[in-house]
């Protein structure tokens, strides 16, 4: 695949006219390196106002049958069902982002054909569990993958301009963790967290199946680990963090689930990395090491660990204003103010 190229010259110019905005150079700090960002990925040194669409994938996962979650899989139904009907988390700062949303069935085990407000793409019934074997075939994954690409091209297609990958999957958080400790190198002791709320006895129990899952793998190359310890969302979110770099459109990266998508995206293409903006600094272990490895650093930490998506909707307001402030501010020669150089 091809990477979408960024416009340094267009960020340079944005960063000229940021100097020469009504404030002392700098003043906005981070907010100007935001609104130069986009302005080198849009290729617009006044950036447009942002388009999100978010697609909240859903799978389920066999690893549960070890006991590494606090929930039954079946929740993973249930919520997928509740973010159709609008109640969920991701529902309420969708609406409050102006972003569409969609919610895809990638890999449910509970049949949801015929419940509206879903896009039905089940490439299989939840994955097989990775602790015993591979969790997807090879054309599994790629038919995950292709789901996302395939959301992604919609999603652009329709106008966004702005990408967010959310995720449900009850059991995700073990996946999720073994991509983090062989994409980063990392043991399981610091990246394994509490999930869906599981207690210390819990907890230990996850870092053995994420431990045990590691060995199986050791002598895999990273070109399996997606399909070796991935879950089908996983892999339909790293599949759409690909399409937005090659259609040349940024992703806000969210949580734990998020990021471990996406490392597993730059291993297929690593070039990816640098459409990505990293929301948050999720409560869970691990996240902090995923965001290292990414070269990614978070705008926000309230101890979130939600997923869904939620953690990314709730910056673009934030994302919003730094634009917003970019374009709309006078310029000391516009205001008719003198500038500290003249």
């Amino acid at each position: 695949m091809h990477v979408a190229a960024i416009n340094i010259e267009t960020e340079q110019q944005a960063r000229d006219h940021q100097n020469n905005l009504t404030k002392p150079r700098g003043a906005l700090g981070r907010l100007e390196d935001i609104s130069c960002w986009f302005a080198a990925r849009q290729g617009k040194v006044l950036p447009d106002t942002l388009q999100p669409h978010i697609a909240v994938f859903a799978a389920d996962h066999g690893v549960c049958e070890e006991g590494v979650s606090a929930y039954p899989s079946v929740v993973t139904g249930e919520m997928v069902k509740n973010f159709a009907r609008g109640g969920a988390a991701i529902n309420v700062l969708a609406k409050q982002c102006g972003a569409n949303l969609s919610i895809v069935d990638v890999g449910v085990v509970s049949d949801l054909t015929g419940f509206d407000g879903i896009s039905h793409q089940k490439v299989k019934p939840g994955t097989a569990n990775l602790l015993r074997e591979a969790a997807m075939s090879e054309a599994e994954c790629a038919a995950a993958i292709a789901v996302g690409k395939a959301e992604a091209k919609a999603a652009i297609a329709a106008g966004a301009n702005l990408l967010i990958a959310g995720d449900m999957g009850i059991g995700n958080t073990t996946a999720s963790a073994c991509i983090i400790c062989r994409a980063t190198g990392a043991m399981a002791e610091s990246v394994v967290g509490f999930g869906t709320g599981v207690d210390e006895k819990g907890r230990n129990l996850k870092v053995d199946v994420v431990k045990g899952a590691l060995t199986r793998i050791s002598g895999y190359t990273d070109n399996q680990l997606l399909q070796e310890v991935g879950g089908l969302e996983i892999a339909a979110m790293a599949g759409f963090y690909l399409q937005a770099a090659e259609s040349g459109v940024p992703v806000i990266i969210d949580g734990f689930i998020a990021s471990a998508a996406a490392l597993a995206a730059r291993i297929i293409e690593p070039e990816v990395i640098n459409w990505m903006l990293a929301s948050h600094i999720s409560h869970e272990n691990g996240h902090a090491l995923a965001l290292k490895a990414l070269r990614l650093e978070a705008l926000i930490n309230f101890e979130m660990r939600l997923g869904e998506g939620s953690g990314a909707a709730l910056i673009v307001p934030l994302l919003q204003s730094a634009i917003a402030l970019h374009n709309e501010m006078a310029t000391f020669e516009s205001a008719g103010v003198t500038d500290k150089d003249e």
